[in-house]
């Protein structure tokens, strides 16, 4: 045991663990100053509300931190374990539908057995990455990656356009996007030829396309609300509906602007005093920009940039298909998510209520997303000891 702990503090990965910590502490502070308000007028007066819960929620990620860490990542190549994932993946999915809570418009929240909230959605984030790169990798091993077709890897294609079926008839767009971002990076990194790649996404845009239509045309009036085709109205013109759809978005360039270099100082806000709904969110990069200024989006920019970075360096530098596949969707999903909530903060795409990576308050997200970044740490170790040898 001794020796198996040695072997793990002599390749542990600390500059990526503690940029993590670093996000997550950060994000726990803002957190607390951007929730005050929100905390105190809809939780009793308890200004803390919103800190303690997501204190709570890293203390449990710590948990799933140190079990991704520890257990070799190998053991995602198990057809066994992909097929227990799959299951509760499915059932998880299938539970919105049956039990499902409404929150922000979109019925995509669980509450199992009366213990806390839990959006499957996020789990099925991770569960594409590591079924993906556990079923590619299982056919490599008969027959090299950039040997095969596309209509050698359908089984996984169907299991992904199932999970995005789900998730779209949830209305959780924002989910989608990540979902079929992070589909098409694992396969990116999965050694297959670049034309037989060009073929494979050619497949998933018709069979995505063609899967969205049909939602679409079967759940036409609860996808397309009026807050929705608010939401795209006020992409377009943001400034003509401010009063309006897009009163979270205007609020949030007031906040931004308001901060300029410096920020107007820590706890000091005026959009989260009950301009911006639910600051702690998905719009709590404005409240940095607000607070700490260019400087303080720089930092979160910045660690979110090097643990991306960082992934992908590791995939890069692996001989293990498994391996690169497993890093490539991390990476990719940290990358895919932060690009939607910055997106949509800044304009760039409609707005879709998506969270800031190890930032913004969520226990489903931090709880996923911590035990990706253990087995992103594990990922590391053994590309490290790769090396060696």
């Amino acid at each position: 045991m001794r020796k198996y702990l040695n072997y793990y503090v002599r390749n542990f990965d600390y500059p990526l663990f503690f940029t993590y910590l670093f996000l997550c502490l950060f994000g726990l502070v803002m957190i607390y100053s951007s929730s005050i308000m929100v905390s105190i007028v809809n939780e009793d007066g308890t200004p803390t509300y919103f800190y303690r819960k997501q204190l709570l929620n890293l203390c449990i990620a710590a948990f799933a931190f140190i079990v991704g860490a520890f257990i070799p990542y190998k053991h995602f190549s198990n057809k066994r374990i992909m097929q227990i994932l799959t299951l509760m993946v499915f059932v998880l999915l299938a539970w919105v539908k049956i039990d499902g809570i409404d929150a922000g418009g979109a019925k995509s929240w669980i509450n199992p057995f009366g213990l806390m909230n839990f959006q499957p959605s996020e789990f099925a984030k991770l569960f594409i990455i590591l079924y993906f790169a556990g079923a590619f990798y299982r056919k490599s091993l008969n027959n090299p990656m950039e040997n095969l077709e596309p209509n050698n890897i359908v089984y996984p294609i169907i299991v992904w356009l199932i999970i995005i079926m789900f998730v779209g008839t949830e209305t959780d767009l924002g989910a989608v996007l990540i979902l079929s971002g992070i589909a098409v990076a694992v396969v990116a990194a999965s050694g297959i030829q670049f034309k037989k790649f060009i073929k494979f996404f050619t497949v998933i845009i018709g069979f995505g396309s063609a899967l969205i239509g049909l939602i679409i045309l079967v759940k036409g009036n609860e996808i397309l609300t009026e807050n929705r085709m608010g939401r795209i109205k006020s992409f377009l013109n943001p400034f003509e509906y401010e009063s309006g759809s897009s009163y979270q978005v205007i609020n949030g360039y007031i906040a931004i602007g308001s901060g300029g270099l410096e920020g107007v100082g820590l706890g000091q806000s005026v959009q989260k005093l009950g301009y911006l709904p639910e600051p702690q969110t998905d719009f709590i990069m404005a409240i940095i920009a607000e607070e700490l200024g260019i400087l303080g989006v720089i930092i979160v920019l910045g660690g979110l940039g090097f643990i991306i970075f960082r992934a992908l360096t590791i995939a890069l530098k692996t001989k293990d298909p498994l391996a690169r596949m497993i890093a490539a969707g991390i990476g990719s999903w940290i990358a895919v998510q932060s690009f939607v909530n910055l997106g949509g903060l800044s304009g760039l795409i409609p707005l879709t209520g998506v969270t800031l990576p190890f930032i913004s308050y969520g226990g489903t997200s931090i709880l996923l997303l911590s035990f990706a970044m253990g087995i992103l740490v594990n990922v590391s170790m053994y590309v490290k000891l790769e090396k060696k040898l």
